[in-house]
């Protein structure tokens, strides 16, 4: 029988390896990511019987509740003087599967995320919308918190967070925050965002805009004088704009077209990648501050040629992301196969660059 002991001890030793996730399912051992590779950790191959038993002892009878429904089921799970962590619990072919998510004990400032000035400037904003995208494991969760921790060191205002799970855990220091999980404490997000409304917020932190309902309601949040931050798994900012118009049915798109044209305060897409030297990552960012010839574009539909403002306003903070992967190519920061996953146009990437290798 593996002991809650057992489970403890094998998450301290991810976290002391600075492993970003463990993976536990029967027929593997337990494999850890770091530096954004997959690792397998000496030792058992974990049953189902174990998997049976890890699951029994770190989901309380709720959660059991709603994983025996749903066959899913994310929640967060402490363990003193080790971490925090983001689970999911899973059923799958044979059997069940878990992923932990290492969540770190103390919120990186945000000039240390080593993501570039505007992005601070935007989490200044008094009000309007700040979209996080980029794929699942790439930071967003963290320049989040980061963008929170800030406010709540330099504003005197009311945060209400709705999250699944609950990641960070934020202390109260110039503001009032208040943090609601799925599940525990809410519905859905729409739910907890019609409530929040009502709730006298200056700053409502959605941790992700899933369906029309709460694109919606984030929108005329944001409309209205209140902060709203979110993230989208989507690559870019117009990729982020035409994600959040093809929502809404065609005779809406032209009304949602001109609430995001007169909201949206920035979207910054992040990726993050291995540091050239092996150990560590390092955040790649595209970053979009909303003026009025972006707006005007979102208005008219033409997000194709947001790029091309963004390439020509490196001044007012914007940058694309080739621009961001050619400056750490340049710096040695990252490798040449690394910028080349991530690069929008290939070819900036190989010629000139590789004939000077």
């Amino acid at each position: 029988m593996i002991s809650l002991e057992q489970i403890h001890q094998l998450l301290e030793h991810a976290r002391k390896n600075d492993a970003s996730d463990i993976h536990l399912g029967q027929g593997y051992p337990p494999i850890v990511r770091i530096d954004g590779k997959l690792q397998p950790i000496k030792g058992r191959v974990l049953t189902k019987q174990d998997m049976e038993e890890i699951i029994v002892q770190i989901l309380d009878d709720y959660q059991m509740e709603r994983f025996q429904k749903d066959l899913e089921l994310d929640f967060g799970y402490a363990v003193e003087n080790i971490a925090h962590f983001r689970v999911n619990v899973f059923s799958r072919l044979g059997g069940y599967g878990m992923a932990f998510r290492i969540i770190p004990d103390e919120i990186m400032p945000l000039n240390e995320l080593g993501l570039p000035a505007g992005v601070t400037e935007m989490a200044r904003k008094n009000e309007g919308l700040i979209l996080v995208t980029g794929p699942t494991g790439h930071g967003k969760s963290t320049t989040l918190a980061s963008m929170i921790n800030l406010i709540n060191q330099e504003q005197r205002s009311h945060i209400i967070t709705i999250e699944d799970p609950i990641e960070y855990t934020h202390k109260p220091k110039n503001c009032l925050i208040q943090q609601r999980e799925l599940g525990h404490h809410t519905h859905s997000f729409a739910a907890a965002l019609k409530s929040a409304l009502r709730e006298d917020p200056d700053v409502i932190l959605v941790g992700e805009m899933r369906d029309l309902e709460t694109i919606s309601l984030a929108l005329t949040a944001a409309e209205t004088g209140h902060l709203v931050l979110s993230t989208l798994h989507t690559r870019n900012a117009p990729d982020t704009i035409n994600r959040i118009i093809d929502v809404f049915p065609a005779e809406q798109q032209s009304q949602i077209l001109a609430q995001i044209s007169s909201s949206v305060v920035g979207i910054v897409s992040q990726r993050l990648l291995p540091h050239s030297c092996g150990k560590g990552r390092v955040a790649a960012a595209e970053v979009m501050v909303a003026n009025s010839a972006i707006r005007n574009m979102i208005r008219e539909k033409k997000t194709h040629q947001i790029v091309s403002v963004m390439q020509s306003s490196t001044e007012k903070g914007m940058q694309t992301m080739d621009e961001h992967l050619l400056e750490l190519l340049k710096r040695g920061t990252i490798t040449r196969e690394d910028a080349l996953k991530h690069a929008m146009e290939i070819e900036r990437f190989l010629p000139k660059a590789a004939s000077k290798k």
